[in-house]
Protein backbone atom coordinates (compact mmCIF):
# COMPACT_ATOMS: atom_id res chain seq x y z
CA UNK A 1 0.00 0.00 0.00
CA UNK A 2 1.08 3.58 -0.63
CA UNK A 3 1.03 6.27 2.04
CA UNK A 4 -2.52 7.33 1.12
CA UNK A 5 -3.72 3.77 1.66
CA UNK A 6 -2.09 3.78 5.10
CA UNK A 7 -3.98 6.96 5.91
CA UNK A 8 -7.20 5.41 4.61
CA UNK A 9 -6.80 2.32 6.80
CA UNK A 10 -6.11 4.49 9.84
CA UNK A 11 -9.43 6.22 9.16
CA UNK A 12 -11.19 2.92 8.54
CA UNK A 13 -9.82 1.51 11.79
CA UNK A 14 -11.01 4.57 13.66
CA UNK A 15 -14.44 4.32 12.03
CA UNK A 16 -14.71 0.63 12.91
CA UNK A 17 -13.93 1.46 16.52
CA UNK A 18 -16.68 4.08 16.46
CA UNK A 19 -19.17 1.67 14.88
CA UNK A 20 -18.28 -1.02 17.43
CA UNK A 21 -18.67 1.29 20.39
CA UNK A 22 -21.96 2.75 19.18
CA UNK A 23 -23.56 -0.29 17.55
CA UNK A 24 -26.64 -0.20 19.82
CA UNK A 25 -27.41 3.31 18.60
CA UNK A 26 -27.08 2.36 14.92
CA UNK A 27 -24.99 5.38 13.87
CA UNK A 28 -25.75 6.86 10.48
CA UNK A 29 -23.33 7.16 7.59
CA UNK A 30 -23.12 10.88 8.28
CA UNK A 31 -22.19 10.32 11.93
CA UNK A 32 -19.50 7.77 11.10
CA UNK A 33 -18.08 10.02 8.37
CA UNK A 34 -17.99 12.99 10.72
CA UNK A 35 -16.07 10.92 13.27
CA UNK A 36 -13.19 10.44 10.78
CA UNK A 37 -13.49 13.98 9.37
CA UNK A 38 -14.71 13.04 5.91
CA UNK A 39 -17.78 13.87 3.89
CA UNK A 40 -20.37 11.06 3.76
CA UNK A 41 -19.66 10.61 0.05
CA UNK A 42 -15.90 10.24 0.42
CA UNK A 43 -16.21 8.05 3.51
CA UNK A 44 -18.63 5.66 1.81
CA UNK A 45 -16.42 5.49 -1.27
CA UNK A 46 -13.20 4.91 0.72
CA UNK A 47 -14.74 2.32 3.02
CA UNK A 48 -16.43 0.39 0.20
CA UNK A 49 -13.20 0.35 -1.80
CA UNK A 50 -11.34 -1.20 1.14
CA UNK A 51 -13.97 -3.63 2.44
CA UNK A 52 -15.95 -4.37 -0.70
CA UNK A 53 -19.16 -3.54 1.17
CA UNK A 54 -20.78 -0.44 2.61
CA UNK A 55 -20.15 0.64 6.21
CA UNK A 56 -23.72 -0.38 7.06
CA UNK A 57 -23.21 -3.92 5.74
CA UNK A 58 -19.82 -4.14 7.44
CA UNK A 59 -21.43 -3.18 10.74
CA UNK A 60 -23.73 -6.18 10.37
CA UNK A 61 -20.74 -8.47 9.81
CA UNK A 62 -19.07 -7.47 13.08
CA UNK A 63 -22.24 -7.45 15.16
CA UNK A 64 -22.83 -9.87 18.03
CA UNK A 65 -25.87 -11.29 16.23
CA UNK A 66 -23.86 -12.22 13.16
CA UNK A 67 -21.00 -13.59 15.26
CA UNK A 68 -23.39 -15.87 17.14
CA UNK A 69 -24.81 -17.10 13.83
CA UNK A 70 -21.32 -18.03 12.63
CA UNK A 71 -20.61 -19.85 15.90
CA UNK A 72 -23.79 -21.90 15.54
CA UNK A 73 -22.78 -22.78 11.98
CA UNK A 74 -19.33 -23.80 13.17
CA UNK A 75 -20.79 -26.28 15.65
CA UNK A 76 -23.00 -27.69 12.91
CA UNK A 77 -20.03 -28.32 10.62
CA UNK A 78 -17.48 -29.79 13.05
CA UNK A 79 -17.67 -33.22 11.41
CA UNK A 80 -17.13 -31.90 7.91
CA UNK A 81 -14.02 -33.69 6.65
CA UNK A 82 -12.63 -30.76 4.72
CA UNK A 83 -13.08 -28.47 7.68
CA UNK A 84 -11.41 -30.87 10.08
CA UNK A 85 -8.41 -31.35 7.79
CA UNK A 86 -7.99 -27.60 7.54
CA UNK A 87 -8.57 -27.53 3.78
CA UNK A 88 -10.34 -24.28 3.07
CA UNK A 89 -12.57 -25.42 0.21
CA UNK A 90 -15.52 -23.89 2.06
CA UNK A 91 -13.89 -20.48 1.73
CA UNK A 92 -12.18 -18.68 -1.12
CA UNK A 93 -8.75 -19.89 -0.02
CA UNK A 94 -9.02 -22.72 -2.55
CA UNK A 95 -5.31 -23.32 -3.01
CA UNK A 96 -3.91 -22.11 0.28
CA UNK A 97 -2.34 -24.78 2.44
CA UNK A 98 -0.30 -23.83 5.47
CA UNK A 99 2.04 -26.33 7.07
CA UNK A 100 3.45 -25.78 10.54
CA UNK A 101 6.85 -27.18 11.38
CA UNK A 102 8.00 -26.78 14.95
CA UNK A 103 11.61 -25.76 15.44
CA UNK A 104 13.85 -28.34 17.04
CA UNK A 105 15.53 -27.45 20.34
CA UNK A 106 18.81 -27.28 18.46
CA UNK A 107 17.48 -24.66 16.09
CA UNK A 108 16.61 -22.15 18.78
CA UNK A 109 18.95 -23.11 21.62
CA UNK A 110 21.11 -20.35 23.08
CA UNK A 111 18.81 -17.66 21.75
CA UNK A 112 18.65 -18.98 18.20
CA UNK A 113 22.38 -18.83 17.52
CA UNK A 114 21.95 -21.48 14.83
CA UNK A 115 19.33 -19.48 12.92
CA UNK A 116 19.72 -17.09 10.00
CA UNK A 117 16.60 -14.91 9.75
CA UNK A 118 15.57 -12.62 6.91
CA UNK A 119 13.00 -9.91 7.59
CA UNK A 120 11.19 -7.16 5.76
CA UNK A 121 8.42 -4.61 6.32
CA UNK A 122 5.29 -5.08 4.24
CA UNK A 123 2.03 -3.19 3.85
CA UNK A 124 -1.17 -5.18 4.34
CA UNK A 125 -4.86 -4.24 4.23
CA UNK A 126 -4.62 -3.99 8.05
CA UNK A 127 -1.51 -1.84 8.33
CA UNK A 128 2.23 -2.34 8.11
CA UNK A 129 3.64 -5.72 9.15
CA UNK A 130 7.06 -7.18 9.82
CA UNK A 131 7.57 -10.56 8.15
CA UNK A 132 10.50 -12.83 9.01
CA UNK A 133 11.67 -16.17 7.67
CA UNK A 134 14.27 -18.88 8.13
CA UNK A 135 15.43 -21.15 5.32
CA UNK A 136 12.54 -23.48 6.24
CA UNK A 137 9.62 -21.06 6.38
CA UNK A 138 7.94 -18.05 7.94
CA UNK A 139 8.87 -17.71 11.60
CA UNK A 140 7.24 -14.42 12.53
CA UNK A 141 4.60 -11.92 11.37
CA UNK A 142 3.44 -9.00 13.49
CA UNK A 143 1.70 -5.70 12.93
CA UNK A 144 3.98 -2.69 13.23
CA UNK A 145 3.60 0.49 15.26
CA UNK A 146 7.11 1.61 14.37
CA UNK A 147 9.89 -0.30 12.65
CA UNK A 148 12.52 0.08 15.38
CA UNK A 149 10.43 -1.33 18.24
CA UNK A 150 8.92 -4.01 16.01
CA UNK A 151 12.35 -5.24 14.94
CA UNK A 152 13.45 -5.27 18.58
CA UNK A 153 10.48 -7.50 19.50
CA UNK A 154 11.50 -9.92 16.76
CA UNK A 155 15.13 -9.95 17.89
CA UNK A 156 14.02 -10.52 21.48
CA UNK A 157 12.55 -13.82 20.30
CA UNK A 158 15.92 -14.97 18.90
CA UNK A 159 18.57 -12.71 20.48
CA UNK A 160 21.56 -14.60 19.09
CA UNK A 161 20.28 -15.27 15.57
CA UNK A 162 21.81 -13.66 12.50
CA UNK A 163 19.40 -11.08 11.02
CA UNK A 164 19.37 -9.63 7.53
CA UNK A 165 16.88 -7.15 6.08
CA UNK A 166 15.95 -9.04 2.95
CA UNK A 167 12.63 -10.06 1.39
CA UNK A 168 13.14 -13.63 0.20
CA UNK A 169 10.88 -15.89 -1.85
CA UNK A 170 9.40 -17.48 1.28
CA UNK A 171 8.21 -14.06 2.40
CA UNK A 172 7.02 -13.13 -1.09
CA UNK A 173 4.83 -16.21 -1.22
CA UNK A 174 3.32 -15.53 2.19
CA UNK A 175 2.64 -11.89 1.34
CA UNK A 176 0.43 -13.00 -1.54
CA UNK A 177 -2.20 -13.98 1.02
CA UNK A 178 -3.04 -10.28 1.30
CA UNK A 179 -3.56 -9.79 -2.45
CA UNK A 180 -6.82 -11.81 -2.62
CA UNK A 181 -5.41 -13.71 -5.60
CA UNK A 182 -5.03 -16.98 -3.74
CA UNK A 183 -4.81 -19.01 -6.93
CA UNK A 184 -1.17 -17.87 -7.18
CA UNK A 185 -0.20 -19.31 -3.83
CA UNK A 186 2.04 -22.28 -3.31
CA UNK A 187 2.05 -24.16 -0.05
CA UNK A 188 3.07 -21.83 2.76
CA UNK A 189 5.40 -23.29 5.37
CA UNK A 190 5.73 -21.91 8.86
CA UNK A 191 8.85 -22.65 10.90
CA UNK A 192 8.03 -21.59 14.44
CA UNK A 193 9.12 -22.07 18.02
CA UNK A 194 6.51 -23.40 20.44
CA UNK A 195 5.64 -26.08 22.94
CA UNK A 196 3.78 -29.18 21.79
CA UNK A 197 0.59 -27.70 23.27
CA UNK A 198 1.03 -24.38 21.51
CA UNK A 199 1.70 -26.08 18.18
CA UNK A 200 -1.51 -28.11 18.57
CA UNK A 201 -3.50 -24.95 19.25
CA UNK A 202 -1.97 -23.07 16.33
CA UNK A 203 -2.64 -26.03 14.03
CA UNK A 204 -6.26 -26.07 15.20
CA UNK A 205 -6.61 -22.39 14.33
CA UNK A 206 -5.79 -23.25 10.72
CA UNK A 207 -8.99 -25.33 10.55
CA UNK A 208 -11.15 -22.21 10.92
CA UNK A 209 -12.09 -21.23 7.36
CA UNK A 210 -11.80 -17.64 6.25
CA UNK A 211 -15.00 -15.75 7.00
CA UNK A 212 -15.89 -18.06 9.89
CA UNK A 213 -15.37 -17.87 13.65
CA UNK A 214 -14.68 -20.18 16.56
CA UNK A 215 -14.38 -19.97 20.35
CA UNK A 216 -11.70 -20.84 22.88
CA UNK A 217 -13.72 -23.80 24.14
CA UNK A 218 -14.24 -25.13 20.62
CA UNK A 219 -10.50 -24.98 19.99
CA UNK A 220 -9.95 -26.84 23.27
CA UNK A 221 -12.38 -29.52 22.06
CA UNK A 222 -10.53 -29.81 18.75
CA UNK A 223 -7.26 -30.63 20.49
CA UNK A 224 -9.05 -33.15 22.74
CA UNK A 225 -8.47 -31.10 25.86
CA UNK A 226 -11.90 -29.63 26.65
CA UNK A 227 -10.88 -28.28 30.07
CA UNK A 228 -8.00 -26.27 28.65
CA UNK A 229 -9.85 -23.16 27.43
CA UNK A 230 -7.71 -20.83 29.55
CA UNK A 231 -4.48 -22.43 28.35
CA UNK A 232 -5.80 -22.26 24.78
CA UNK A 233 -6.35 -18.53 25.26
CA UNK A 234 -2.74 -18.12 26.40
CA UNK A 235 -1.43 -20.09 23.41
CA UNK A 236 -3.53 -17.99 21.05
CA UNK A 237 -2.13 -14.84 22.63
CA UNK A 238 1.39 -16.16 21.99
CA UNK A 239 0.74 -16.77 18.28
CA UNK A 240 3.96 -15.67 16.50
CA UNK A 241 2.47 -15.43 12.99
CA UNK A 242 -0.33 -12.88 12.73
CA UNK A 243 -3.09 -13.42 10.15
CA UNK A 244 -1.62 -16.59 8.61
CA UNK A 245 -2.34 -18.37 11.89
CA UNK A 246 -5.81 -16.84 12.27
CA UNK A 247 -6.08 -16.17 16.00
CA UNK A 248 -8.32 -13.22 15.08
CA UNK A 249 -11.06 -15.72 14.16
CA UNK A 250 -11.42 -16.84 17.78
CA UNK A 251 -13.98 -14.90 19.82
CA UNK A 252 -15.94 -15.28 23.03
CA UNK A 253 -18.89 -17.70 23.16
CA UNK A 254 -21.15 -14.69 23.83
CA UNK A 255 -20.45 -13.33 20.36
CA UNK A 256 -18.24 -10.52 21.65
CA UNK A 257 -15.05 -10.25 19.62
CA UNK A 258 -12.82 -10.07 22.69
CA UNK A 259 -9.24 -8.89 22.99
CA UNK A 260 -6.53 -9.02 20.35
CA UNK A 261 -2.79 -8.56 20.69
CA UNK A 262 -2.73 -5.91 17.97
CA UNK A 263 -5.91 -4.08 18.96
CA UNK A 264 -9.63 -4.81 19.05
CA UNK A 265 -10.40 -2.44 16.18
CA UNK A 266 -7.89 -4.25 13.95
CA UNK A 267 -9.45 -7.59 14.94
CA UNK A 268 -12.89 -6.31 13.95
CA UNK A 269 -11.43 -4.99 10.70
CA UNK A 270 -9.91 -8.38 9.88
CA UNK A 271 -13.05 -10.33 10.73
CA UNK A 272 -15.35 -8.02 8.80
CA UNK A 273 -12.99 -7.84 5.81
CA UNK A 274 -12.80 -11.64 5.61
CA UNK A 275 -16.56 -12.11 5.92
CA UNK A 276 -17.10 -9.47 3.23
CA UNK A 277 -14.73 -11.33 0.89
CA UNK A 278 -16.47 -14.69 1.41
CA UNK A 279 -20.12 -13.73 1.99
CA UNK A 280 -22.37 -15.15 -0.69
CA UNK A 281 -19.65 -17.48 -1.99
CA UNK A 282 -19.37 -19.86 0.95
CA UNK A 283 -21.50 -22.79 1.93
CA UNK A 284 -21.92 -24.60 5.21
CA UNK A 285 -22.20 -28.37 5.27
Amino acid sequence: MQKQEQIDFARIRKAIGYLNENYKFQPTLEQAAEHVHLSPYHFQRMFSSWAGVSPKQFLRYISITHAKKLLIEEKASLLDTTYELGLSSTSRLHDLFIDIEGMTPGEYKNGGENLAINYSFVESPFGKTIVASTTKGICYIAFVNDEVSSLKLLKDQYPNAQFQKHRDQIQQNAILVFTQDWSRLDKIKLHIKGTDFQLKVWQALLTIPMGKLSTYSNIADKINNPKASRAVGSAIGDNPVAFLIPCHRVIKSTGLLGQYHWGCDRKAAMIGWEVAKTDGSTSIS
